[in-house]
């Protein structure tokens, strides 16, 4: 039977699979293997020579650029950005396991934020601001506050407007996936634990949580790597500090050495490396409780 499943659709199949892993990896082998160069090499093959002069070049300083404080400001971001969608996906989840008013809504609204341009989230997010700057440099002169009036820039930044901006991404795939969770959640565990006597923050922390810590996990990872690899959202809303990102976007028109593509290598090892922690995080956790279970 699986000799003749092959005959009919086995290879038509995997020729086509193999294109789209060739059309989706592909791209990002070529910059890898670019990114080592020799010192004469350039930004396409054949290779001139092997080496980590670009990797050196990269770690020295692209121009103006400084790329070391738009990683840390990358990394940062993305880690608050993680720790918020975790936190929010997963009282919404835990919120809407009742029945609540205008809840429908609410999930629709949210969740809409997917279909909706980037860039015109970002717009609509920067011209927000702005106009809240007007209004506060209103109020700063009606009150006579001078000297504030004097200091006062805009309240655009990476952690107002920018965070604002990666959380309008993050949160609806946070909270789709806390959904599905809960959705085929057994409560039967939950009241076993009241039974024997725990409180509802012990049923939380000894048994839903540990149940769910793998899906948990994946939430985080989708937060990070969301908010590490956007520019779109990022490009109107982020204020006077660039993240990494948006500095590698351009630097695409400004740098004509492989020293780009050892960035881009850096920022997908990044990525790469967030994935394999998650990863390994949910297998633990999912292990640890299979063995409590």
């Amino acid at each position: 039977m699986a000799r003749e499943g092959r005959q009919k659709g086995f290879w038509p199949l995997a020729f086509v699979f193999g294109l789209f892993v060739l059309f989706l990896y592909g791209p990002v082998i070529t910059i890898f293997v670019l990114s080592f160069q020799g010192p004469e090499g350039g930004l396409t093959f054949p290779m001139r020579g092997w080496s980590l002069h670009w990797y050196r070049e990269l770690w020295e300083g692209l121009g103006v650029v400084d790329i070391g404080a738009a990683l840390r400001r990358s990394l940062l971001l993305g880690t608050v950005v993680m720790g918020l969608t975790v936190l929010l996906s997963l009282l919404a989840g835990l919120a809407f396991r009742k029945k609540l008013a205008g809840g429908n809504l609410l999930f629709y609204v949210t969740v809409a934020s997917l279909i909706m341009p980037s860039i015109i989230v970002s717009l609509g997010i920067g011209l927000q601001f702005r106009l809240l700057d007007g209004a506060i440099k209103w109020l700063l002169e009606a009150a006579g506050a001078t000297g504030l009036l004097e200091t006062f820039t805009t309240s655009l930044g990476m952690f107002s407007s920018g965070l604002g901006a990666h959380l309008t991404w993050t949160l609806p795939f946070g909270l789709l996936i806390m959904f599905a969770v809960f959705n085929r959640f057994n409560p039967a565990y939950e009241e076993a634990a009241r039974d024997q006597g725990a409180t509802p923050w012990q049923t939380f922390a000894h048994v839903v949580l540990p149940l769910i810590g793998p899906s948990v996990v994946g939430i985080g990872m989708f937060g990070f790597t969301l908010s590490w690899d956007e520019i779109a959202r990022s490009s109107q809303a982020i204020g006077d500090l660039n993240t990494l990102p948006l500095e590698l976007q351009g630097l695409t028109t400004t740098v004509t050495t492989p020293a780009i593509y050892a960035l881009g290598t850096v920022t997908t090892l990044v990525s790469l490396l967030v994935i394999a922690l998650a990863l390994a995080a949910a297998a633990w956790l999912g292990r640890r409780s299979r063995r409590r279970a």
